[in-house]
């Protein structure tokens, strides 16, 4: 048995990661780049980097095809374009960056530390209606915020 952090690990050496001042760097190349985060719904609707996409996790393979109700034509399309995964920590978008590759993903990159570290390195967010993210709020949001029962003993 393997525990979550184990699996996340076991996956780094067959994918490639980008910090967020690498992404800022592409970003203002202003390359072709599909930002995907890969958060649920009410996550991304919270904040998120401007012009990034929405598939959640539990989609990601469906939406990758077409023929499929999650089908989500512009990532279908992007199996030889840049794409950078993003989630909240940078654990989930391994796991999915890895599944991309095995779908013939040609040019896909985990965002190393996710939206936290994003967010740590001071760039920025929005929300749902793409309105400025205050800093001071993100690192509210980004704060680890586990129950007593969600603790090992």
């Amino acid at each position: 048995m393997k525990t979550y952090a184990q699996l996340v690990n076991d996956l780094l050496p067959d994918i490639n990661e980008i910090f967020p001042w690498d992404l800022t760097e592409k970003l203002n190349v202003s390359e072709p780049l599909l930002l995907l985060d890969i958060r649920e719904p009410y996550e991304f609707d919270a904040m998120k980097i401007k012009n990034s996409i929405n598939v959640p996790r539990g989609i990601l393979e469906s939406a990758c095809e077409y023929n499929y109700e999650e089908t989500v034509p512009e990532l279908v399309e992007a199996r030889d374009k840049p794409v950078v995964v993003i989630c909240r920590s940078g654990n989930r978008s391994v796991l999915a960056a890895y599944i991309m590759q095995l779908m013939g993903y040609k040019n896909v990159c985990s965002l190393k530390t996710g939206l936290r570290g994003w967010n740590d390195y001071e760039q920025p967010l929005v929300d749902k209606n793409d309105s400025p993210v205050n800093i001071e709020q993100a690192d509210d949001y980004f704060a680890p915020n586990l129950r007593d029962d969600q603790l090992r003993k």
